[in-house]
């Protein structure tokens, strides 16, 4: 069995040495996934920039977007990491969860989102037309749609990353689905 490692500090290149620096000095310490992009010369910066670009979304949309697609593509690391910051967005445990399920009960137009994000994941970028017509009458509008398809795609790139390498999960472990609605 193949065991993938994260790489140190150290054993990056000083292009990736220096963001290292960066998200050490806002984060308090690099995550493992960022880490793990640092083995190839270009992926971590570019992966940072995907993340840290201009949206019509706010964070919590973005949270949104990012534990639907983790929940539906079974990725751990993620799901742990956008719980922690989920919570810092300011969602209670029990929105988090329902997030997961793809859904959003508490507010409409985040219901909207979750069940768009939920349905563009699970049908490999197709939805019905009853979706995005929910997703515009909940108040998006087509700058938002495509938004919202760039953090789908950025939260899939770093959900199969985790899925082929499952490196260790450097964030409080969240709970499955399964046993917290058992």
């Amino acid at each position: 069995m193949s065991t993938f490692n994260v790489p140190t500090k150290a054993e990056v290149s000083p292009n990736n040495q220096a963001i290292f620096e960066n998200l050490e000095s806002k984060l308090g310490f690099v995550p493992n996934l960022y880490a793990y992009f640092a083995k190839s010369e270009t992926a971590l910066a570019d992966y940072l920039a995907l993340q840290n670009r201009k949206s019509t979304l706010k964070a919590k949309e973005r949270e949104v977007i990012n534990l639907v697609v983790s929940e539906v593509n079974g990725c751990q690391y993620c799901l742990s990491a956008h719980t922690a910051i989920g919570k810092m967005n300011g969602f209670t445990d029990e929105q988090i969860l329902e997030i997961r399920s793809g859904s959003a009960g508490f507010d409409t137009k985040l219901d909207a989102l979750a069940k768009f994000a939920k349905a563009v994941t699970l049908n490999r970028g197709k939805a019905s037309e009853a979706q995005r017509d929910a997703l515009i009458e909940a108040g998006y509008d087509e700058a938002a749609l495509i938004d919202a398809v760039i953090v789908i795609g950025d939260k899939i790139v770093s959900n199969y990353i985790h899925n082929l390498t499952q490196f260790e999960i450097d964030f409080p472990l969240a709970q499955s689905l399964e046993l917290a609605n058992a």
